[in-house]
């Protein structure tokens, strides 16, 4: 079993570079950071607000790292497809790592009960993520893992 980051917007050692592990060893992963600090919780997306893990004293380089400008216009494009799917963005985004059949568990960063009972809706959501949904976030993300040539 592996514990790694896996979110929409880092995914490269989990689609790319243990790609052939699955195949060959029967790798499990389980994954950490769903909703990227945050960011893919869409609480970002208009202000900066108090109380959050980004805006701690001390974690000003995770803010830097990970708060971009690029990620908050992904972010706003899959806000909006949610919306068309009649779900919220943690409940999407979730989904869409349980999609991935390589991971096994997703480990959830909920401090608020109501958190959790929202993010639980991700295990029925995940039939919303047709193939043609599935491309849908491939474009707005627009940063799908290159493969290597091997």
């Amino acid at each position: 079993v592996s514990q790694s980051r896996y979110n929409m917007l880092v995914r490269e050692k989990v689609e790319v570079e243990f790609s052939q592990i699955y195949k060959t060893v029967g790798l499990g992963t389980t994954t950490w950071s769903p909703l990227a600090s945050g960011i893919l919780s869409g609480k970002y997306n208009d202000q900066f607000p108090d109380g959050t893990r980004l805006g701690m004293e001390g974690l000003e380089w995770l803010k830097e790292r990970n708060l971009t400008q690029a990620r908050i216009t992904a972010v706003l494009g899959l806000t909006e497809l949610a919306k068309e799917l009649g779900l919220s963005l943690p409940v999407m985004s979730l989904a869409w790592c349980l999609k991935n059949p390589n991971v096994s568990t997703v480990i959830l960063g909920a401090s608020k009960l109501v958190q959790l009972q929202e993010n639980m809706k991700a295990l029925g959501a995940q039939e919303l993520l047709t193939p043609e949904v599935m491309l849908r976030i491939e474009d707005i993300l627009n940063n799908k893992p290159i493969f290597p040539a091997y």
